[in-house]
C-alpha cells in the first residue's frame, strides 16, 4: 500500500471514530409545568359567642325610638322588649331579615345585623326589667281562664303550658315572655295568627291553630290579662 493510501485510510478511520464518539442529538426537554396559582385559603370564620349585653347596648340605638332605651316602649303599638327571652329576640330579628316575618320597617333595621349582633341585642334587652301593666278587672275572669286552662271544647291549650305560669316564657324553647306586654300589641298579634298573616316559622303554625277558634272578645280578655301579669321577683319571693 502506498504511503498516500495509508494516510487517507487513517484519516477516514479517525473520522469514523470521532463520529462514533459524538453523542446523538438529545431530544428537546419536556417543558416545565406551568406554575399553578396558589389556592386561596378561606378566611377563618369568627366563632359565634353567647350574646353580650354590654356589646348589645351599643347596637340598640336605633331601637330606642320605638321600643324605648331600656326596651319599655311608650306606645302600645310597639312591643316591650325589656325582659324578653334573648333567643326569641334574636330569632325574630333573623326572620325580619330573611322576610319570613314581613315588616318593612323592621326589615330595614334587621338587614345589616349579623348573627352575633342579633345575639348581643337579645342579651341586652333580656337583661332589662319589663315595667308592669294593668289588666281590666272586668276581663280578668275570661282572660285568666284561657291563660291557665285553655278551652278543651275548642282545642285551645292553656297559654301557660308554653309561656309559663307567670308569663315569663321558656328560654330553652324560645317561647316569648308575655307578662306585662301591651294588651293592644298582644291582641293584634293574636288576630294576625288567627287570620294567617303573622308570618314566621314552625312556631307560627302552632299559634295559628291555637288562635283560630278565638273570638275578638276572647282575644281582648286574654290580652288584657297578659298585660296585668307580673313576673315574680325571686328576691322578693325569698323573703
Amino acid at each position: 500500500m502506498s504511503f498516500r493510501l495509508v494516510i487517507a485510510f487513517s484519516a477516514l478511520v479517525g473520522a469514523g471514530s470521532l463520529a462514533a464518539q459524538t453523542p446523538a442529538s438529545a431530544p428537546n426537554p419536556a417543558p416545565a409545568p406551568a406554575a399553578q396559582a396558589p389556592t386561596a385559603t378561606p378566611a377563618a370564620e369568627v366563632p359565634l359567642k353567647p350574646g353580650d349585653a354590654t356589646a348589645g347596648q351599643a347596637k340598640t340605638a336605633a331601637c330606642a325610638a320605638c321600643h324605648g332605651m331600656d326596651g319599655n316602649s311608650a306606645s302600645a303599638q310597639y312591643p316591650k322588649l325589656a325582659g324578653q327571652q334573648a333567643g326569641y329576640i334574636a330569632r325574630q330579628l333573623e326572620m325580619f331579615k330573611s322576610g319570613k316575618r314581613a315588616n318593612p320597617i323592621m326589615l330595614g333595621f334587621a338587614a345589616p345585623l349579623s348573627e352575633q349582633d342579633r345575639r348581643d341585642i337579645g342579651a341586652y334587652f333580656a337583661s332589662k326589667t319589663s315595667l308592669p301593666g294593668v289588666a281590666d278587672a272586668k276581663l280578668v275572669p275570661v282572660g285568666e281562664a284561657y291563660f291557665r286552662s285553655g278551652d278543651a271544647k275548642d282545642g285551645v291549650p292553656a297559654c301557660m303550658a308554653c309561656h309559663g305560669p307567670d308569663g315569663r316564657g321558656n328560654p330553652g324553647a324560645e317561647y316569648p315572655q308575655l307578662a306585662g306586654q301591651h294588651a293592644d300589641y298582644v291582641a293584634a298579634r293574636l288576630k294576625a295568627f288567627r287570620d294567617g298573616s303573622a308570618g314566621g316559622d314552625e312556631r307560627t303554625k302552632i299559634m295559628e291553630a291555637i288562635a283560630k277558634p278565638l273570638s275578638d272578645a276572647e282575644i281582648g280578655a286574654l290580652a288584657s290579662y297578659v298585660e296585668g301579669l307580673h313576673a315574680v321577683d325571686a328576691s322578693t319571693a325569698a323573703k
